[in-house]
């Protein structure tokens, strides 16, 4: 027994030696194989890359998977507030920081593909950057993007935060900044945090509201986009105004 226990603490420090040898190369392929392709990597891998970053050693892939279970996907991963990342066991503010880092600038980005040209004949863009901002947003926020006469991007603000299922607005601070900006085109823009992206009586009442004021000023509705984790739904498609 005596002899089994001094062998236990002699190889105690050579299993961390080849546990931390391990990871090591686990990183390296990981980089490798990401610097091919990463369209070939599944979503937990690309995780772990980023994590990376903020955790220096060890085995991040368990913290990957928590991470994809607690939010489904990658976009929700990175959607997720700083508060509700750190619910992750794992997470710390440096991992958090990092994960909200890498939205904001895939955010960035998208606001770029449409702040260039006409908003109008770039809808794909502009879906794909509501649904990054807005999609897995945890209380209902109202936004407002503001046109120019060439429909290019002036503005996009945040002009209310609510609560899961309500946000108020008031057509008249909408149509009062559209004014501060010389705007003279609007796009709505709000979020479900049920999911369910479909409009609600209130949301259709609302907008009426708003379409009526602009009307008044000379200020166009393009549209009025509803985001959820199912979707995008757009008024002017589905003929609500």
């Amino acid at each position: 027994m005596h002899d089994g226990s001094l062998g236990l603490f002699r190889f105690e420090p050579e299993t961390e030696r080849s546990f931390e040898s391990h990871m090591l190369g686990h990183r390296d392929r990981l980089r490798t194989r990401a610097a091919k392709s990463f369209d070939a990597l599944p979503d937990y891998e690309l995780l772990e890359l980023c994590l990376f970053r903020s955790i220096a050693r060890g085995d991040v892939k368990p913290l990957a998977k928590r991470l994809l279970m607690r939010f489904g996907s990658v976009s929700g991963v990175l959607g997720a507030g700083l508060a509700e990342l750190k619910t992750v066991s794992g997470v710390g503010d440096a991992v958090a920081l990092d994960l909200k880092l890498m939205h904001e600038a895939a955010l960035r980005m998208g606001r770029e593909a449409i702040s260039k040209r006409p908003v109008i004949s770039s809808w794909s863009a502009l879906l794909a950057y509501v649904r990054l901002a807005l999609a897995h947003e945890p209380r209902e926020q109202f936004r407002v993007l503001f046109l120019d006469k060439k429909n290019q991007l002036i503005a996009d603000e945040v002009m209310n935060h609510g609560t899961v299922d309500h946000a108020p607005v008031y057509p008249r601070e909408v149509m009062r900044r559209a004014l501060e900006l010389s705007s003279t085109a609007l796009i709505l823009v709000h979020n479900h945090p049920s999911g369910d992206p479909t409009p609600s009586k209130p949301d259709i009442e609302m907008t009426r509201l708003i379409v009526e004021a602009g009307k008044a000023l000379r200020i166009d509705v393009h549209d009025h986009l509803v985001v959820g984790r199912d979707g995008v739904a757009s008024f002017r498609a589905l003929g609500l105004f």
